[in-house]
């Protein structure tokens, strides 16, 4: 099965962690220098970006999920806002021009995470 895993900043390992863990993301790897986390088959990895302004962040990745909305739900659930500023935010999942269902997620460094829904 090939596989591609986003690298993406991170402000404080700590913060993200404790972030992406009530999503419902597990702790995979850790050390001063790479981190990943995992929830099912997802995995993301992050390299530290102490001196990162999320208001200047243009880091962003596409996450295909089988079930899109259980993780949307879980970032509502988690208390992350739907709303058009400040992180982090949500943005509802529509159907996009594209024929894609889309939802966004503006986590706390920044990142723009595109939740896709596979099958469309």
């Amino acid at each position: 099965m090939d596989q591609a895993t986003p690298n993406l900043p991170s402000r404080s390992f700590d913060g993200t962690s404790d972030f992406y863990c009530v999503l419902g993301f597990e702790r995979d790897w850790r050390d001063e220098s790479w981190m990943s986390l995992k929830r099912g088959a997802l995995t993301l990895e992050f390299f530290p970006y102490p001196e990162l302004s999320p208001a200047e962040s243009g880091f962003s990745c596409c996450l295909r999920l089988d079930d899109m909305p259980a993780l949307y739900q879980a970032c509502k659930d988690a208390g992350v806002p739907e709303q058009c500023w400040g992180w982090p935010r949500l943005h509802p999942p529509k159907l996009e021009d594209s024929r894609l269902a889309i939802a966004y997620l503006v986590e706390p460094d920044g990142t723009l995470l595109r939740l896709i829904q596979n099958g469309y």
